[in-house]
């Protein structure tokens, strides 16, 4: 496949491409097909946008139908049918279940966006700069969000120093107890030199920092010091919200009510753009269009987003992702697992990931790896320390066949790249 003029006028910037050199036609499902009719199975998945594969039926029939009805297409935060359709099904179906009160925010369109208006909304609610962070979490690419995260890579493209972030380490970094106990001390020890911060953010389960799961017991103790020292408790459900770990919302499992959440990915259903930021009523006090944007409220993600909460029922898409998850954990165990001991199996639902940093201190096992499994038709992404996990993220509608096809050539291309 030619590929020269990717190369010849794209930035220096593009990076997935690097690793899946391949020029791509078209999707269906969880397959993708290259230029010369090659099919790959994704593992990918948009980084977590396709939750439900590429061009389902249900959502793309739903895009062809507001579009040839010449439904509005862009309106910036405008009343619009669609978006009350969206507002009213997310209401019922997700927040009213679950007995959440939240009020929705309409971001700009990318996860990052809604970051950086969870930070901003926090500093203003509590007139406090400071925030607290996991390291090992990874919050978006922009300023705010960046000096969030805690990748050096993707930090050095900052250009200038990002401040008023406390990184503290996680739970797997320390031992549970141990970390709880440390951000305890840091609040409370007059000599820590930390100021009072505003939030605390987190993700339930670090996805780019390596696929390690946050304990219920964990998120229960940081919650419950969060409200003990006055700070805001933020998640950041991005990647692993949507139903991608089981429940809709990740943190559900621990019976914690975050004071902001924050949503994209694939809370359009069909890979729109779309980016949302709940918070409790008492804490919306946005001045009019104090964090705004163009392109806050993409209509037609609006209708493919109410559309996709039909099908979590009608699919039993999130039943299915803890057993389809389980399917992946046993074929670890029986299939994988045996090819080197080392090997090591993190994750949870459909968000998954092998760890291979024991056996390839450099990432570079993994990496070979990841080159087999594309030449045999499979695309899996490498995260986490030096790049040595293999994260498995499929969309949550794979079939099983599918999902077991995918995780055999992961154990052909990791027994390959080991001999």
């Amino acid at each position: 496949m030619d590929t020269t003029i990717f190369e010849q006028h794209e930035s220096q910037v593009r990076s997935y491409c690097r690793n899946f050199p391949a020029v791509f036609h078209t999707a269906k499902g969880s397959l993708l097909y290259d230029t010369e009719g090659r099919a790959y199975i994704d593992f990918l998945s948009g980084a977590g946008s396709l939750n439900y594969g590429h061009n389902h039926p249900a959502l793309t029939e739903c895009m062809i139908d507001y579009l040839k009805a010449d439904g509005v297409l862009h309106a910036l935060d405008m009343y619009t049918e669609a978006k009350a359709a969206f507002l009213t099904a997310f209401t019922q179906k997700i927040l009213q279940p679950r007995s959440l009160d939240y009020r929705i925010m309409f971001t700009g369109p990318t996860g990052t966006n809604a970051v950086e208006a969870a930070v901003k909304l926090a500093r203003k609610v509590k007139g406090r700069t400071g925030m607290l962070a996991l390291m090992g979490g990874y919050h978006g690419m922009t300023l705010g969000a960046l000096a969030l995260s805690t990748d050096a890579v993707s930090r050095q493209g900052a250009g200038q120093p990002l401040s008023c972030v406390t990184h503290i380490p996680a739970p797997y970094m320390i031992g549970e107890q141990q970390a709880i106990d440390y951000l305890n001390m840091l609040l409370h020890d007059d000599h820590s030199g930390l100021q009072p911060p505003a939030a605390l953010i987190i993700e339930t389960l670090q996805a780019e920092g390596g696929m390690d799961v946050l304990s219920d017991n964990y998120l229960q103790a940081v919650a419950g010091i969060c409200r003990d020292n006055d700070m805001l408790l933020i998640v950041d459900d991005i990647q692993v919200g949507c139903g991608r770990t089981g429940p809709f919302l990740s943190f559900e499992r621990a019976g914690i009510v975050p004071d902001i959440v924050t949503l994209s990915k694939s809370i359009s259903g069909s890979g729109l753009p779309m980016a949302l930021m709940l918070c409790k009523p008492q804490y919306d006090i946005w001045l009019p269009a104090e964090h705004n944007g163009t392109f806050r409220g993409n209509q037609l993600a609006f209708v493919t987003a109410t559309r996709a909460l039909d099908l979590l029922e009608s699919e039993n898409i999130l039943e299915e992702t803890k057993r389809k998850g389980h399917l992946v954990e046993e074929f670890f165990r029986t299939d994988i697992a045996p090819v080197d001991n080392r090997l090591r199996y993190k994750g949870l639902g459909l968000a998954g990931g092998i760890e291979t940093i024991e056996i390839g201190p450099d990432g570079g096992y993994a990496k070979k790896a990841q080159g087999i499994c594309f030449d045999k038709g499979l695309i899996v992404e490498r995260v986490g320390r030096q790049n040595a996990v293999l994260k498995i993220l499929p969309s949550l509608t794979i079939s099983d066949d599918l999902l077991l096809q995918g995780m055999g050539i992961l154990r052909d291309a990791l027994l390959e790249a080991r001999g």
